[in-house]
């Protein structure tokens, strides 16, 4: 199939071209999500280009992308009146359908992206677009036999995006004749046995699948990961599967949705590498007013189309004057975790504090160090930190066990293994020990490498799985000191560190793990607005963050140790 604009109704690929470039250049009202999404449809292409070519693994064909929104345009509208009988894509669609297909995979010409997470507020039509999804994965992508299957909670939701499936097939003769379609009541068919049809979540019947294409509906609905699980992990026969989620906002923050969109948020804040998933999230900004109309299209990229702007205000003096309802307004219609606790770290802005840490020239710099051991089985972390003219400099290593590498082991695409292979200033950017167990006495190497390479005044340890290890070097005479895990202890650290990168005065080398670590950090608050970590609602490793808030804390504010004011100490 060549390349171009060729052959279709409509240039598409360059409306997602010119949506993208309006978004970033702030001509369109978009929240940061869907900027960052922008932005990396635009870098790609910079970096990839259009072309196929044996040293680049993916490459952008404005074909595959203009396909699926000239087939969507050829479809009808099955609900509601509108003002064509067949559909019409909106700008922020097109960006979505053309950016999802149109990128390939240089070795074999299949989709790049596997993975889609579509989260957008209610009535913004995303049903009716994994319907399109659904037909074009079936008919159009030449699979031998696709199975398609449409999944929700219960069948009666499963529904909601099989029914305008099986209208629109019913509803566009010229569909059935070309593919040879038969349409059911309970699934649609074709000549090579493939079909379309629902699932519910009980997810331990649904064994044994083997889909082409698989959407989840409302994913945030789902009380458990088990009908997510049995699909994601049913791909492996097919070559070009897709994994299609589509979801609101919710409530529940410990839930398969909410693990996700943390991870999109992550690929799109470029913390975290995964080229083979698409994700976009159309919500609000923090800071925005939720009574603002001129922000409710951040969450509703249909206003004025699917959404109306009178509903929209009825809602929002309805969530006035009825607490009751403002989650329910916050959640639905403008796509905010109304209990999700948010990430305490800006992460645009830490990572803007990648300066410089020569290592050679702090060896004579008063210095501090901060461990973190965690569990036995898990990251654990050496962190220095040096005061440099107003400015706070650090640097670490990380400890893992080979088995928490092992890739069948290691959930949500976090790379253990790439930062296992490299180094940062010279030391490896995480050390694997032998066995199921981090072995300290790698750690305890490496402390007393510090300890004669630097003027290292304190080290603040967690005692947790901590004591055998603190042990061996006091008695070498190394200068620890407790820092117990609580308000006390953490807010003067917590909030100097806020302070410091948020003021561009952190270097930190540009360290992925430290990084990654940050960008896991919840904070939990008292009343009297102390703040510590909250690693129970931290949905990944923050360790790194820890030992540097541990280093902070035996830190005095003007560069001088706790322990050589006061002593051994507590904190």
């Amino acid at each position: 199939m060549a390349s171009g604009d060729t052959g279709h109704a409509r240039p598409y690929a360059a409306i997602a071209e010119q949506y993208a470039k309006n978004v970033t250049a702030g001509r369109i009202v978009a929240c940061n999500y869907v900027k960052l999404a922008c932005k990396r449809h635009l870098n790609d292409l910079k970096r990839w280009g259009r072309t196929k070519r044996a040293d680049q693994p993916f490459y952008f064909d404005a074909w595959h992308g203009n396909d699926i929104c000239d087939f969507a345009e050829l479809l009808p509208h099955v609900e509601g009146k509108w003002a064509t009988p067949t559909i019409s894509l909106e700008p922020w669609q097109v960006f979505g359908l053309v950016v999802i297909f149109g990128w390939r995979r240089s070795a074999d010409g299949g989709r790049r992206f596997s993975k889609v997470y579509f989260e957008v507020a209610r009535k913004n039509a995303k049903s009716t677009l994994a319907a399109v999804v659904s037909l074009y994965c079936f008919c159009r992508e030449e699979e031998p036999a696709p199975y398609v299957f449409i999944g929700a909670t219960t069948g009666a939701q499963a529904q909601k995006v099989f029914h305008p499936v099986r209208m629109m097939a019913q509803k566009t003769p010229a569909l059935i004749e070309a593919f040879g379609l038969k349409v059911w009541s309970k699934s649609v068919t074709e000549p090579g046995g493939g079909y379309i049809q629902t699932i519910n979540s009980k997810g331990s019947t649904n064994d044994g699948h083997n889909p082409h294409l698989g959407v989840l509906d409302e994913l945030h609905a789902h009380s458990d990961r088990a009908l997510y699980d049995v699909i994601d992990s049913a791909f492996g026969a097919r070559k070009n599967p897709l994994l299609w989620v589509i979801t609101t906002a919710g409530f529940d923050t410990e839930g398969v949705c909410y693990e996700q969109r943390t991870f999109v948020a992550k690929v799109l804040e470029g913390v975290v590498e995964a080229e083979h998933y698409f994700g976009i999230i159309f919500t609000l900004d923090d800071g925005d007013d939720e009574f603002d109309p001129g922000v409710w299209i951040k969450a509703n990229p249909n206003l004025g189309v699917s959404v109306q702007l009178a509903n929209m205000q009825a809602a929002a003096t309805e969530a006035k004057a009825q607490p009751g309802k403002l989650a329910e307004f916050k959640t639905k219609r403008l796509n905010v975790w109304t209990t999700a606790k948010s990430a305490h770290v800006n992460i645009i802005k830490w990572r803007e504090c990648s300066g410089p840490v020569d290592l050679e020239a702090l060896r004579s710099t008063p210095c501090f160090a901060g461990i973190d051991l965690a569990s036995v089985s898990d990251l654990t972390s050496l962190r220095l930190v040096w005061r440099i003219n107003g400015r706070l400099l650090t640097w670490g290593t990380r400890y893992l066990p080979e088995s928490a590498v092992d890739p069948r082991t290691t959930k949500n695409s976090v790379p253990y293994g790439r930062w296992t292979k490299q180094e940062f200033m010279g030391r490896p950017l995480i050390t694997v020990t032998p066995g199921d167990v981090t072995d300290y006495a790698w750690i305890e190497k490496d402390v007393r490498w510090a300890l004669d390479t630097f003027r290292i005044e304190a080290i603040g340890y967690d005692p947790w799985n901590a004591q055998d290890l603190v042990n061996r070097l006091m008695d070498s005479g190394a200068p620890m000191i407790e820092v117990r895990q609580g308000f006390a202890s953490l807010t003067g650290p917590m909030k100097e560190l806020d302070r410091l990168y948020l003021g561009g005065l952190l270097d930190h080398g540009g360290d992925e793990v430290l990084t990654w670590c940050a960008s896991n950090v919840v904070a939990r608050k008292d009343p009297n607005d102390n703040i510590a970590p909250w690693k129970s609602k931290s949905h990944e490793k923050i360790d790194d963050y820890a030992a540097l808030l541990n280093a902070l804390a035996v830190a005095g504010n003007d560069g001088t140790s706790i322990y050589e004011d006061r002593g051994i100490m507590v904190l």
